[in-house]
């Protein structure tokens, strides 16, 4: 298959953003969790909990730059002056607007408005977060348990989303396994990847594409690849439509599997499968991650962390971060419930020789979890 010719065939998919009127709920959900905790301020940094509660998408920089939200019901933007234009297009959520110079103290701005308990935003900075804790008369507490209770249980709209960037994505994976020939580099099945993704209608994030012993590592070499008969192909790509991003990781064998990577490949699946098996309603993360070990640990492997084995944690929240909770690890003991996206990759690694690893990402429902897109069910079929 040439990749030319599957790119002028893809076409935008669509889903249908965040409303207004989601984006207000979650805003007085926050607030509530606020009021409940005697706290009267919250400040949401330019990170993806801005994106959350407010529909602003703003790149962080060492400027301060985000909303200061009050539990009675006010909404404070914060921007520097030159900002404030491009920040008046994007405000979906209607408040006011505090801007700073240059040569002005932001955190005065903060000053001037909050007492008392402020949460903040766990992903902001960590200097801006020790200027605020400097501010007179505040008192800042982590918002970070409130706000995770809020964003790891997603909404219908939410689902949608992902679901139609996983599809997407699947459509990316297939599309990479059927172009692939003798000698093709892994830099060119990367550019194919970011190409499609946008081709497609999302942003592309980001893209691994391992061959050979270099599958043996979760995160990849610093050096290119070319492919060769044989080789073990590791392929981990993901996208965002409206903010929310997409994340599947394929490994399959270009040409014949010897007996051993048919053996590796067969445990990997069975690890997922055991994990998706015990990833139900009222079970704990940990006991998700130890499903997965398990499998992995009564063919030889590990134990725990070890390699030969699965040297990280089986999964991972997913939504307007690629990475967010709820952890699939060991040791949370975070209940699952419905409206979670976590992924599901125990991968098995094998230093020296070579890695397996399928990760797909599911929603939990009160039936149980289902998957977004269709998992690998053999290795000679990894799409069907």
């Amino acid at each position: 298959m040439d990749y030319d010719k599957v790119l002028a065939g893809f076409s935008k998919v669509e889903a249908p953003a965040i409303s207004r009127e989601e984006l207000a709920g979650r805003m007085e959900g926050l607030r509530a969790a606020m009021r409940a905790g005697g706290t009267g301020w919250a400040w949401l940094d330019a990170t993806s909990s801005l994106a959350y509660y407010a529909g602003l998408s703003l790149n962080p920089s060492e400027r301060l730059h985000g909303a200061l939200v009050g539990s009675d019901g006010s909404l404070l933007y914060v921007t520097p002056a030159f900002e404030r234009p491009k920040l008046e297009t994007m405000i979906r959520l209607p408040g006011e607007i505090a801007v700073w110079e240059e040569d002005e103290d932001p955190f005065a701005l903060i000053a001037a408005r909050a007492r008392g308990r402020v949460a903040l935003d766990p992903a902001m900075a960590f200097g801006f977060a020790a200027r605020m804790m400097a501010v007179p008369d505040l008192q800042p507490v982590p918002a970070g348990p409130m706000i995770a209770a809020q964003r790891r249980i997603k909404s219908a709209a939410e689902i949608a989303i992902i679901q139609t960037a996983m599809a997407a994505s699947h459509r990316v994976q297939k599309a990479v396994h059927d172009g692939l020939r003798p000698g093709i580099s892994t830099r060119e099945v990367a550019g194919f990847v970011d190409a499609a993704h946008l081709a497609l209608g999302l942003s592309p994030v980001f893209v691994a594409v391992q061959f050979g012993e270099a599958t043996a590592y979760p995160h990849g070499v610093p050096y290119a690849q070319t492919l060769s008969e044989g080789d073990m192909v590791l392929v981990d790509l993901g996208g965002r439509l409206h903010g929310y991003h997409s994340d599947i990781t394929r490994t399959y064998v270009f040409g014949r599997p010897t007996a051993r990577q048919r053996h590796l490949w067969d445990c990997e699946r069975r690890a997922q499968s055991a994990a998706f098996a015990a990833a139900q309603p009222g079970a704990t993360c940990a006991s998700v991650d130890r499903a997965a070990r398990a499998v992995l640990e009564d063919e030889g492997f590990g134990p725990g962390h070890a390699v030969p084995g699965l040297p990280h944690r089986t999964g991972h929240g997913l939504g307007l971060d690629i990475h967010e909770e709820p952890w699939i690890v060991a040791g949370n003991e975070t209940v699952l419930a419905p409206g979670m996206c976590f992924s599901i990759e125990p991968m098995l690694c094998v230093y020296g020789e070579c890695g397996v690893r399928l990760e797909d990402i599911v929603h939990m429902t009160e039936a149980g979890p289902r998957w977004f897109c269709p998992p690998s069910a053999t290795l000679d079929a990894p799409f069907g």
